[in-house]
């Protein structure tokens, strides 16, 4: 049997009710053979053997003494991970969905075009009523620098370059992409960085990427250079971006994720002329393809007993 935990009923209890019931709902309808419970249903914890889960609070899955794997529905697991009632034997898999990679490659395009189109100065100025042509460069000439080649990194990088903009990106380990130059390493990551125009982070949230958007990596960029982040929130250290933001040293950015979310209203992002702020809009899971993959995952399971490729504890992803 399977448990579907979507969401910490303690953040909206109404939100968290009705998230549950569209997913239980698309994923009945994708595999009628299983019998899915909820928090509202009643079921013997013993008789579970997989959780279906987003982030539901820590120890949500401690009551389960037959669990066998963990399906996310998100691609990120950094906080199934950080529950430490979670056995470490326990695999957990990762939510893969090509649709939800276009979705956000959708998104970085959106967010590099805003900026390489000067959007948000053009929105200061009709703000104060003035006509002026802030002026034009080539997608050729702008050098777009993503951080992470995963499904989502990649599917970003060959949007960019589709575009026309000078794409490159780092990741653990080299990527050939076509028309997409590829980096690694630290020496990597420093070259990248130093020729970006506009840089896209796309990364995991692992220990050693947390953070990793500070005050050494801005000091890398090019003057004025624009940042957009759609990884995660604890890649980005807030003090360092609004000293970065108000040197000069970074023109704007476009930021998806947040430290804390939703952020709080007295944040100082909220007010600042040079940041642009979407509610963790960037890559929503698809109910319809993200059900199916699931179905299709659990029924490999069930008919050969080999559990789907699971998240690297070691790598967080």
């Amino acid at each position: 049997m399977i448990l579907l935990l979507t969401s910490d009923p303690r953040d909206d209890p109404d939100a968290a009710d009705a998230g549950t019931a569209d997913w239980l709902a698309h994923l009945e309808r994708a595999m009628p053979e299983e019998t899915i419970h909820t928090v509202w249903t009643h079921y013997d914890p013993a008789d579970i053997d997989i959780a279906v889960i987003v982030q539901p609070p820590p120890g949500s899955l401690a009551h389960l003494p037959n669990l066998v794997w963990i399906h996310s529905l998100w691609a990120g697991v950094e906080t199934i991970l950080a529950d430490e009632t979670i056995p470490p034997d326990i695999p957990i898999v990762r939510l893969q969905d090509p649709h939800m990679a276009d979705t956000i490659a959708e998104a970085a395009a959106m967010h590099v075009l805003a900026l390489h189109r000067k959007m948000p100065g053009y929105r200061a100025l009709q703000d104060q009523h003035i006509w002026r042509d802030l002026g034009y460069t080539e997608t050729s000439e702008t050098r777009i620098g993503i951080l992470g080649l995963g499904l989502m990194g990649s599917a970003a990088a060959r949007v960019l370059a589709m575009l026309g903009f000078q794409a490159m990106g780092w990741s653990r380990n080299a990527k050939a992409i076509e028309n997409v130059e590829s980096f690694t390493g630290d020496g990597g990551l420093a070259d990248m960085v130093s020729k970006s125009d506009i840089l896209v982070n796309l990364l995991p949230l692992t220990p050693q990427t947390r953070g990793i958007l500070n005050r050494e990596l801005f000091a890398m960029l090019p003057p004025k250079a624009n940042v957009v982040n759609l990884g995660r929130g604890p890649h980005l250290d807030d003090d360092d971006l609004l000293e970065a933001l108000d040197s000069g040293r970074v023109g704007h950015a476009a930021l998806d994720v947040f430290q804390e979310e939703p952020l709080p209203g007295d944040h100082p992002f909220w007010d600042h002329p040079s940041i642009t702020i979407t509610p963790h809009v960037a890559a929503p899971t698809g109910r319809l393809t993200g059900s199916r993959i699931v179905a299709a995952n659990v029924r490999r399971y069930r008919a050969d007993g080999n559990i789907p490729e699971a998240v690297d504890r070691r790598l967080s992803y």
